[in-house]
């Protein structure tokens, strides 16, 4: 995207991304693929969408650009930054890196140890909520060097939340009978009905370890960190109560459980 686009691109350009949003939330395609539209919207270097799990209170990476420990401080530690509190505050518009006070950014332990080292100068993050008023998830854009945002883009990222937070926001799982997974010690466990209690992501990875891919390429073709793979096989591990990933690819194949793509 170059600088002279006028504001009719940019809304042209906005319209594909809320289309991407729409179909990320209904599984179409990835969420991935959101990322790929805003960059037309907003020029940027790195970028994440993240979901917010209020029961273990962190973020999960649905897609993103950002390297591994800037987004292991989105996930693990961004809630506790002290702009957290002002992103997520009754205004709820987007905090454009530019407009952020010096002193905020000297107490930021976020700027001042993962995105200034980045050589970080610009971007916006933006707190996505549900229609209903839950907070959900975080829209982070950043650029290496200053970009001026045009008024244009500024009022596409704040009209593009509520799509935004459709597509990062969890989906409701349909009311339907699974069928019993054919582990005994499998139809025991509480939470078998979906199947073993997992989440939809944790049952994309460990479909994923059926293939025998190491973290690195599982989180290459699921769009996430090889920092959130691994957290998502312990908590699967937990779960089935299984020892290592060898006997949870044996119980993905026990339940049919098989990569999507």
């Amino acid at each position: 995207m170059t600088a002279e686009r006028s504001g009719a691109d940019i809304l042209d350009a906005a319209v594909h991304v809320r289309e991407a949003a729409r179909n990320a939330a209904d599984g179409t395609t990835g969420v991935d693929a959101v990322l790929t539209a805003l960059s037309e919207v907003v020029e940027h270097d790195h970028a994440s969408l993240a979901r917010w799990d209020p029961s273990r209170r962190c973020h999960t990476t649905l897609a993103g650009s950002y390297p591994d420990d800037a987004t292991a401080y989105i996930e693990t530690r961004l809630h506790d930054d002290p702009v957290f509190p002002v992103l997520h505050g009754p205004a709820r518009d987007g905090l454009w890196l530019g407009d952020v006070p010096r002193q905020l950014l000297d107490a930021s332990p976020g700027f001042r140890e993962v995105l200034s080292p980045l050589g970080i100068e610009g971007g916006v993050a933006q707190c996505l909520f549900a229609s209903d008023g839950r907070y959900v998830g975080m829209l982070n854009v950043s650029t290496r060097r200053p970009r001026h945002a045009s008024d244009p883009a500024r009022a596409a990222v704040t009209l593009l939340t509520e799509a935004l937070a459709a597509a990062v926001a969890p989906r409701p799982n349909p009311p339907r009978e699974e069928p019993a997974p054919a582990d005994p010690a499998a139809a025991r466990h509480p939470g078998a009905r979906r199947p073993g209690g997992l989440s939809p992501r944790e049952l994309q990875v460990l479909a994923e370890l059926t293939t025998g891919r190491t973290n690195r390429q599982i989180a290459e073709r699921l769009y996430i960190t090889p920092r959130t793979v691994g957290t998502h096989i312990e908590h699967i591990l937990a779960k089935l109560d299984l020892p290592n990933r060898a006997a949870a690819a044996a119980r993905a194949v026990a339940w049919g459980v098989a990569p999507s793509r």
